[in-house]
């Protein structure tokens, strides 16, 4: 049975007094209030939400709280991460129970780890990102090893990039458009494009462009990219039109996956599908031009062990140009996607 993912914006909450904390805590248990959690599942994702915040003004001074809603099963999970630009704090002690963060019950990330089905953390010089992952009680189905981080130019409520994750037998395809421009005119091209590939994912690659192709015609277009990957054969396809970037991380080096010029719904020259093979355990980067394309995680020691949503997070935290939408989508190749 497949399962698809649909876009939506990062939520973000600013944390940088004492009373926003509460204030995370109640946007969080309401949230998971209304995706099907319990009394006891909510209050516990309220307790996570309480920690991480508190945390942050601990640690940091000030940060900010990024929130998302994941389908899990035959429901949904909520997605937790803290995100901070200041020195790095000493993980071990954070761990250790009964560590107080100042303004907490001192429950510590270690109790907040066991809170959460799943928690990553990563910290340095540059700041920490801390993942909690919260699923309903009883939830048995595995956790998706997909980050993404997808954020409207000054907050707009239109956002012109957009991208959808389909997952079928052993297999995926993934889409990230970038509609020309920002505002309520780009974010109707990117989401003529989402809906074609949405009603056919797994179509043969150059041809499912050029039903994006079709479908973004009439509006301003924009560029697009489609990665399919096939776990039983360990082969990526790629085929890309205009400035979205993608990224093979894994092995000795990054493979760059090239794109051809154009704007999708416009006018471009034949695409063309290029194949990855030997691509398991790679990491899939693929991201919008409002991240600069002059990153590596080479400079971040650790950081491509970590779950991909600490990745995209840290990716967007560190690389975000300021000027535009900017989405940036991770896959883990190494898991077999149901």
């Amino acid at each position: 049975m497949g399962l698809n993912l649909a876009a939506s914006l990062t939520q973000v909450l600013a944390i940088d007094d004492i009373s926003q904390v509460g204030y995370a805590r109640r946007v969080v248990q309401k949230l998971a209030e209304q995706h099907g959690f319990n009394p006891a599942d909510a209050g516990r994702a309220a307790l996570v939400a309480t920690e991480l915040a508190s945390n942050l003004l601990k640690h940091a001074e000030r940060g900010e709280l990024h929130l998302r809603v994941w389908p899990h099963g035959a429901g949904h999970g909520l997605e937790l991460l803290a995100v901070d630009r200041a020195q790095g704090f000493d993980v071990h002690a954070c761990l250790a129970d009964g560590f107080s963060t100042g303004g907490t019950q001192g429950i510590g990330l270690g109790a907040v780890s066991r809170l959460a089905q799943v928690f990553d953390v990563h910290a340095d010089e540059r700041g920490a990102v801390v993942l909690a992952r919260l699923y309903r009680e009883g939830a048995t189905a595995p956790d998706l090893r997909i980050g993404v981080s997808q954020h409207s130019l000054h907050d707009d409520p239109a956002c012109g990039d957009t991208w959808h994750v389909a997952l079928g037998e052993r297999r995926l395809s993934a889409l990230v458009v970038d509609g020309l421009g920002h505002g309520e005119e780009a974010e109707r091209a990117a989401k003529a494009g989402a809906q074609a590939f949405a009603l056919s994912p797994f179509s043969e690659p150059a041809s499912l462009l050029g039903e994006l192709h079709y479908a973004m015609s009439g509006t301003r277009g924009g560029a697009a990219a489609i990665a399919q990957y096939d776990a039983d054969a360990d082969r990526l396809a790629f085929i890309g039109i205009g400035n979205i970037g993608a990224t093979l991380v894994g092995g000795e080096r990054p493979r760059g996956l090239a794109s051809h010029p154009g704007i999708v719904g416009g006018q471009y020259r034949k695409g063309q599908v290029f194949d990855y093979a030997h691509v398991k355990g790679n990491l899939l980067i693929l991201f919008s031009d409002g991240l600069q394309s002059r990153w590596s995680l080479q400079t971040y020691p650790g950081l491509a062990l970590r779950h991909p949503a600490i990745i995209a997070t840290v990716l967007h935290r560190d690389f975000c140009r300021g000027r535009d939408d900017v989405t940036v989508l991770v896959i883990d190749l190494e898991s077999a996607h149901a």
